[in-house]
């Protein structure tokens, strides 16, 4: 007997049974956003290597360890996307968007691709919903970008949530920061990781998100950019958090909050769900006004975000019930298959959910398989007519299946 398949490690099958709770996650989503004028963009799975390298970061875990990248037929490196917001920015360079009237507010989802160790809700084939807002450096913009992801989780009903809060400053003075980080993280590096200790010179911030014991007394004590941000910067920060206040969103401000890609500026931020334990992360973002530009295109404010679609089902609890049909179609004999199809359709057609059976299944296995699908009406066809069953109540009363679709449009 051959060999059965499996998935290939780190990704999964998401089975029907699974689709319900992740199809109103994406709906929820997408009709918030739809709400608020963003519009959807769509771009490829895969990209120029040098994308990832030059807008996400030489030196962060993504392009260092956790990258997809093969050569084409071509010779041409590319990479499946681990993130989306470099790729949203190449098209906003690409196709002139910078010449549409700001910010250009989209957003997108699918799937994207990161080599990393394989644990509930982190997969290496996991799926996102991105929003980006590029074009406007106002503090509303992070606001507003906040409020509707906190929006999002609240009609979704998430529990446990909480908002950590941010700034990274300007690219000037997170230099500055950065090198007096760096020294008082050697005057303390026989405390730290071997791997914080490895990354001093390239990304000092990381430290703050080690786990190991010794790094993380180390950064108890360390110098914060929070408390180091120039006048604009912390007006900024203010104005955000003035605003958040007024929309009555909940944050914690946390001066240690980084997040894993170089691009960020100013304003970050991080929803979590204490039900997930020690992978609590379930969406997050912030600006990084430089990647544009960096990107070929001109000087551009940006902010955004993305959800992480497993993530958010983990914190909602699992699997949700499934649609049902309005009614399922019983053929009382073989005659009457084709006729069912036939109705069937017709009531689709008029927006009803129908289904039949498929499999040639005797009248009473139709009732069973009605029964099992959930459907509030079985309408049984038996030559001479048809009869409506109530499938809660077991009522019948007689229907002529002409009459079908105007009669359960009525109910």
């Amino acid at each position: 007997m051959p060999e059965k398949f499996k998935a290939p490690r780190g990704t999964f099958d998401v089975l029907p049974e699974q689709q319900a709770v992740r199809v109103r996650i994406a709906r929820t989503a997408r009709e918030m956003l739809e709400a608020a004028g963003y519009a959807r963009i769509d771009t490829p799975a895969f990209e120029d290597t040098d994308l990832f390298a030059r807008g996400v970061g030489e030196s962060t875990d993504i392009v260092q360890k956790q990258m997809f990248t093969f050569t084409d037929q071509g010779g041409r490196e590319l990479t499946l996307r681990p993130e989306a917001t470099a790729s949203i920015c190449r098209a906003y360079v690409e196709h002139g968007m910078h010449k549409l009237p700001q910010p250009v507010k989209v957003w997108t989802s699918g799937p994207f691709f990161r080599h990393e160790r394989p644990q509930a809700g982190r997969f290496r084939q996991f799926h996102q919903i991105d929003t980006e807002a590029i074009g406007s450096a106002s503090p509303l913009v992070d606001a507003e970008l906040i409020v509707i992801m906190h929006d999002i989780f609240t009609a979704l009903g998430v529990e446990g949530m909480r908002l950590r809060l941010g700034s990274l400053g300007s690219p000037a003075e997170r230099a500055a920061y950065l090198d007096e980080l760096r020294s008082y993280l050697r005057s303390r590096e026989a405390e730290l990781s071997d791997e914080v200790r490895s990354r001093i010179e390239v990304n000092p911030l990381r430290a703050f998100d080690a786990d190991h014991a010794g790094t993380r007394k180390v950064m108890g004590e360390a110098p914060t950019l929070l408390d180091r941000l120039s006048d604009e910067d912390a007006e900024h920060f203010g104005a955000v958090r003035e605003l958040l206040d007024q929309e009555g969103v909940a944050y914690d401000v946390d001066p240690t909050l980084v997040r894993g890609l170089d691009y960020y500026t100013r304003t970050v931020f991080e929803f979590e769900c204490e039900r997930l334990g020690a992978q609590s992360g379930i969406g997050g973002g912030g600006r990084y006004d430089g990647l544009v530009e960096q990107l070929g295109g001109p000087a551009t404010p940006a902010n955004g975000w993305a959800l992480g679609i497993e993530r958010v089902a983990l914190a909602l609890g699992g699997d949700e019930e499934a649609s049902v049909p309005d009614v399922f179609i019983v053929a009382a004999s073989d005659e009457e298959r084709a006729r069912a199809l036939a109705l069937a359709t017709e009531l689709r057609r008029a927006g009803r959910a129908a289904d039949l059976d498929l499999a040639g299944r005797a009248v009473k296995g139709q009732m069973k398989q009605a029964d099992r699908s959930g459907a509030r009406y079985a309408l049984i066809l038996d030559g001479e007519g048809g009869r409506l069953r109530e499938m809660s109540s077991g009522a019948e009363r007689e229907i002529d299946p002409a009459d079908a679709v105007e009669e359960l449009s009525a109910t």
